[in-house]
């Protein structure tokens, strides 16, 4: 049976701090330099968060991360995946990224689409998440998705990973 990895979907496959600088940009004229928010959380970089997470289409447009494609085209091979998102927290997020999902990784099933409220609920043998909320509580082995609002912080027990390309040469 092959193992079980779990994919986190914003932040890991999802670009969504692109959304967010789009987002703020066309709401206030300025776009922030994302070297600036770094270390920073996501809720304290961008004041008007929560409004964007809510806007229609923030989700259903997001960019694919680079490399995330392909190598989830590898990984299925070896691996038993499912996305895992904590969309309920926005209900109307779970269309938009049903959609996105749909569209951007046509080899993922509605079988291995996983939308919940909190990522304890499920079990695996590897996360790969940018939120140390999601990891702690994962009793696998936990891969931390470098994003500005985790860098310059300790990895603690996870192994960070900075781009789609260096998870490929670990797993």
């Amino acid at each position: 049976m092959p193992r079980r990895l779990i994919v986190d979907m914003d932040g890991v496959l999802a670009d969504v701090y692109s959304q967010y600088l789009n987002f703020e940009e066309s709401e206030t004229g300025v776009r922030q330099n994302i070297e600036a928010i770094n270390g920073i959380p996501e809720e304290e970089a961008f004041k008007n968060i929560r409004n964007y997470v809510f806007s229609k289409g923030f989700f259903r447009n997001a960019p694919v991360i680079r490399g995330s494609v392909r190598a989830l085209e590898i990984l299925i091979r070896k691996y038993e995946i499912y996305i895992v998102s904590a969309a309920t927290e926005f209900p109307a997020s779970l269309q938009e990224k049903h959609e996105w999902l749909l569209e951007n990784f046509p080899f993922i099933t509605w079988q291995q689409m996983v939308f919940c409220g909190l990522k304890s609920a499920v079990y695996g043998d590897i996360m790969i998440d940018d939120h140390f909320k999601n990891l702690d509580s994962f009793r696998g082995k936990t891969f931390l998705f470098t994003q500005p609002h985790n860098m310059g912080l300790p990895e603690k027990n996870h192994i960070r990973v900075n781009s789609w390309e260096e998870i490929l040469t670990i797993l």
